[in-house]
């Protein structure tokens, strides 16, 4: 697992400083704006000072204390916070990520999936994948609210238990619980993350959004989960430094006056979380396209295949002749005469004249290889 972990990370890394004027523009002209609303919400919503996040603590709170949570829980009383704070700064760049975190998305996809040398136009990104990974992310995010939902009624069910068997007004069993609760719920909400940016980069790839993007990400991920949460790691802890960076060096020095070396260290911080947001999609895309791969694998290698290449000749009369080598470059006897079965082949990658390709059905017949490209089906009796 960890190797194959760090191998998509080199690939990457090394995707992203190939591409990396592609993908700084995208990171200053796109994500930009996300990163400094993010920033700039974290360092308002101060419990002290922010009487909307007082406002949004005490209806969570009071929601807790409904539900039968005790109040000497001490992940409750954490996790009530935490919530109040992620609620809010939810809220508040939402037009942000609803704008432009989904065209920097779509424009880093599409650079990945073309293979482009320069980001594409936003106006080529509106109708399909800006369209695909917008309606994804708005069931992504009730996604996340119902794994959040599914974490209350689990510490809900397990307090209510201790309660009803005598163990409610014990030290040791709500450490124990608070332990268990702050474990069960954070390996629930890292696979549902990770999840969801699985399926903005499936929405991306493939042009399809909402439900069924996440389903397919679920799908990809099952049996991966140990290497997507890996991952995810890096860019979220890089993350996370930047965010105590900007806590330290521009919340902690403010007092009111601005200056230009406070707004000058802020636009960097700023771009280096933006940096980080656009290789945390690099990354997921690598992983996607690793997932992919290994499928592909699973069903070449579910039954009788074989791989041969075939290039394209001229014969003696200057007509075009398929010639097909197997991978060791052994002739293939009989391939331009009719055998007794026909091959459909599915093309699998191309370089110059040469195809690489494998059956995907047998009937009796003659032989027939149909080629899928760009330009059409060419079909070679």
């Amino acid at each position: 697992m960890m190797v194959r972990a760090s191998k998509i990370i080199r690939k990457s890394i090394q995707n992203f400083l190939n591409n990396y004027h592609s993908y700084a523009s995208t990171a200053a002209l796109l994500v930009f704006p996300v990163s400094a609303s993010i920033l700039l919400s974290q360092a308002a919503l101060n419990p002290a000072t922010s009487p909307v996040l007082q406002t949004v603590h005490a209806r969570i709170r009071s929601l807790f204390d409904a539900a039968g949570f005790p109040p000497s829980l001490q992940f409750a009383s954490l996790l009530n916070l935490k919530l109040a704070q992620t609620t809010c700064a939810y809220l508040l760049t939402l037009p942000f990520t609803l704008t432009f975190l989904i065209a920097a998305k779509a424009t880093v996809i599409r650079i990945l999936h073309r293979n482009l040398s320069a980001p594409p136009r936003l106006n080529s990104l509106i109708p399909t994948t800006f369209l695909s990974i917008l309606s994804t992310h708005l069931c992504a995010s009730l996604f996340v609210l119902s794994a959040n939902a599914t974490a209350f009624s689990i510490m809900f069910i397990t307090t209510n238990a201790l309660d009803v068997v005598g163990l409610s007004a014990s030290h040791a069993a709500l450490l124990c619980l608070s332990a268990a609760s702050a474990i069960v719920y954070s390996i629930i909400l890292a696979n549902t993350l990770v999840a969801c940016n699985l399926a903005s980069v499936v929405a991306g790839m493939e042009d399809c959004g909402g439900p069924t993007a996440i389903l397919k990400a679920c799908v990809l991920i099952r049996g991966r989960t140990a290497t997507a949460l890996t991952l995810a790691l890096p860019a979220n802890l890089g993350m996370a430094v930047v965010e105590g960076l900007f806590q330290y060096r521009i919340v902690r020095v403010y007092h009111g006056g601005i200056n230009l070396s406070i707004v000058w260290e802020a636009v960097t911080i700023a771009y280096i979380y933006s940096l980080l947001v656009v290789f945390d999609v690099v990354t997921c895309c690598i992983f996607y396209k690793s997932c992919i791969s290994d499928d592909d694998q699973l069903s070449w290698d579910d039954g009788y295949h074989y791989r041969i290449a075939a290039e394209v000749v001229a014969d003696e009369g200057g007509s075009p002749k398929l010639k097909a080598c197997t991978e060791d470059q052994t002739p293939l006897d009989g391939f331009n005469q009719p055998p007794s079965l026909t091959c459909k082949m599915q093309l699998l990658t191309t370089h110059g004249n040469c195809f690489l390709f494998k059956p995907i059905c047998l009937e009796h017949g003659y032989l027939k290889v149909n080629f899928a490209s760009a330009g059409g089906i060419i079909d070679t009796p």
